[in-house]
């Protein structure tokens, strides 16, 4: 299969407006689309997260159904010279740190949750590598 990344990720949520004021107004992800009821989209680098109402998805209608519920995790990739500057950032916004994680080889990343409890995690770039 010639993958060249994961283009968009999902999170299932419960409250739409407390999804964009997290991820638009807090971590400044620019607003794609919002549908009343049913999604918020955001673009994050290259890529997109979409946040849907899981209600709102669970039944098949033009696409076909899909949703989770409970704790969920996605990871956001920053460049090495970001890394340290982005946890101080999101400390400065009141966005506690939760974990911190030394992987080996000089490789680390740490983690946050957003207000559904979601696990965030921020990467530097190269730590797959």
């Amino acid at each position: 299969m010639p993958f060249t990344r994961i283009k968009e990720t999902c999170l299932y949520i419960p409250n739409l407006d407390d999804a964009v004021a997290f991820y638009h107004g807090l971590l400044e992800m620019p607003l794609i689309s919002k549908v009343e009821g049913r999604h918020v989209f955001f673009r994050c680098g290259d890529s997109v997260l979409l946040c849907f109402l899981p209600e709102a998805t669970e039944k098949k209608s033009s696409l076909p159904a899909h949703h989770a519920y409970g704790k969920q995790h996605i990871a956001f990739e920053v460049s090495q010279k970001d890394y340290v500057s982005t946890r101080a950032l999101l400390l400065d916004k009141g966005i506690d740190i939760t974990h911190e994680q030394d992987w080996g080889r000089d490789r680390n990343s740490f983690y946050f949750e957003d207000p559904f409890g979601h696990v965030l995690e921020i990467v530097p770039t190269g730590i797959w590598e």
